[in-house]
Order: C-alpha cells, then structure tokens, then sequence
C-alpha cells in the first residue's frame, strides 16, 4: 500500500472497530465523490451553495474593502473543491488589481489540477499556486515563502463538521498558525427552520444518498472491502437544540464485510450505524464566542438576504 491508502485503511479500521461505528467525512472525496458533491451543490434544495454564492456575488464589493491590504495578500482557501463560489471574488480583486496569489489547498489532488485548469481559462490574469497538503502544513509553507498577508478562506460552512471542542482546537490551531492581522472568511449555515436543513441532507432524489454511499464503494475498490451497498441506507437526523445535522450509514441486514488491506472482518448488525458526518449549525451569539476563544476578533458579518448562512470575517 502507498502511504495514502495506509492511513486510510487505519483509519477504516479504528472507525469500524469502536462501537459505535464512525469513518470521517473526509474520504468521500475520491473522484466519483468529489462529482456526487457537486452535484448536491447545485441541487435547489441544498440552499448553502446559493446563499454563500449570493453573499460573493452581492457584496464582493464590501469583502474586498474588508479585506485589501498594502502588502501582498495569500489568498489561502481550505477545502477549494471546484471553485464555483470563489471564482466570484477572484474575478473582482483581479478586477480591482488587488495584488494577491490565490492558494487553494485540497486533498485532493485531482480537483487542484482541474481547478487550476479552469482557473487559467478563466480568470487569465489570476496567480494561481494550489497546495496538495493539509490545512496547517500548507499555512506553516506559506509562513517560510515570503512576506505578505494571509487571508484563509474557509467556506461552506466546513467548520460544521467539527464536533463540539474540536471547532474551538481547530480554530485555535488556525490563528496559532497564523501572523497578527491575518484575517479568517468563514462560512457558517445558522439555525433556521429544521425542515429546511434536512431538505438539503435528504434530497428526495437520493444524491446525497450517493454521495454517503459512495464511501463503501470507495473501500471496495482502494482497500479490497466486500461491501454489498445495496444492504445499507443512508440516514440523516437534525437537533434543533444543539444545531447539529448528523449522517449515518445504516446497515440493513445482520452481516460480515471483509477488508483485504486491514486484514480484518467486521460484523454489522441489524440496523447497526457508521456515523459518517456532522454539519452543525449556529447562531451569531454563538459565533462571537467561538471566535473569542479561538484568538480571533470578528471584524464583519456578511449574510445573505434570508439570513440562512453568514460569512464572517475575523481578524488575528
């Protein structure tokens, strides 16, 4: 096994050892994934693509005066994926002749590649230098390159998926990675009306289904795992109380599944779960404690114009 396949196969192997069963979200994401993501994002129900879009598109203006700097900028975006949202803040610094090298930083090395493709059709006059690294080996990178101030963009509300202290650890380690004055855009869904969240995690036409799925079918093929998928569901739950929207993978059938690369064969029961995301939703109160605790102020609030989903600047 490569060093990739290493660690996913451990990591297979200590998620479905505990009990209960959990994999992270991160290894949806091989190609057939990163396709299935996409086209949850244009889905009319999945509404936190459309508000983050209408933020961008509505008040580029307003993030750009927040944002611009004498120095030069490293325009740092976690997770970039295809760029649909951010392209449109791209297009207008370059317009505005902000001096700025976009760094989009993903684990996944294909989408980079077809990022940048597009990004030099598209945006011609664009610096563009992806980063196939973690989060933090690419900001401790960019801290030993050169001068400049460094703007993380981390959207989509990613940070929903942290599970309780790990946002505020996250978040911690972020600004300790980062200079005084640096700045943090993060999208965050907030709490709205239940129905409407789990619309967006349970569309009607199983997308997203697929998407969750496509998991074990990703261990079929990168570590030899005989999963029959059509004996398993996806499930998806909302908490009002505590804001967070949690997906599971349902086993439907007492049953084996043998995987070649850990070596090991693991019992599911009857409607036993693998708990495979959290997408937790907050509310502004709750947003300026997170970021106080973290080492940040926040410096502007930008939402769209239902107040589903909120870009929030913050400053180290």
């Amino acid at each position: 096994m490569d060093t990739v396949s290493t660690v996913f196969a451990q990591e297979v192997h200590e998620g479905l050892s505990q009990h209960p069963k959990r994999l992270s979200s991160k290894y949806f994401y091989d190609e057939k994934g990163d396709q299935l993501f996409q086209a949850i994002m244009a889905m009319p129900s999945y509404y936190l693509t459309q508000c983050e879009f209408e933020i961008f598109t509505q008040q580029r203006d307003k993030i750009y005066e927040a944002i611009k700097s004498d120095e030069p900028i490293r325009l740092v975006e976690f997770g970039a994926g295809d760029g649909y949202k951010t392209k449109v803040l791209l297009r207008y610094f370059v317009e505005q002749e902000m001096e700025f090298t976009y760094h989009p930083v993903d684990i996944s090395e294909h989408i980079l590649a077809e990022l940048k493709g597009k990004l030099a059709q598209e945006i011609p006059g664009l610096a563009v230098e992806p980063l196939n690294m973690d989060y933090f080996q690419a900001l401790d990178y960019l801290n030993h390159v050169g001068e400049g101030k460094n703007v993380v963009m981390f959207l989509g509300s990613n940070i929903g998926n942290f599970v309780g202290s790990d946002a505020t650890k996250f978040l911690s380690q972020m600004a300790a990675s980062c200079q005084p004055g640096d700045q943090l855009l993060m999208g965050v869904d907030l709490k709205k009306d239940p129905h409407l969240i789990l619309e967006a995690y349970n569309d009607k036409n199983g997308i997203t289904a697929q998407f969750n799925l496509n998991l074990l079918n990703r261990m079929n093929t990168e570590l030899g795992a005989n999963f029959d998928v059509t004996k398993f569901k996806h499930y998806e739950s909302y908490n009002p109380e505590n804001g967070e929207a949690r997906s599971y993978i349902i086993s439907m059938a007492d049953q084996d599944v043998h995987i070649t690369e850990t070596g090991k064969t693991y019992h599911f029961d009857y409607a036993e779960y693998i708990h495979v995301e959290i997408s937790k939703k907050y509310d502004l109160p709750e947003l300026e404690q997170l970021a106080e605790k973290a080492g940040y102020t926040v410096q502007q609030h930008f939402t769209d114009c239902k107040s589903y989903f909120v870009d929030t600047l913050w400053v180290k």
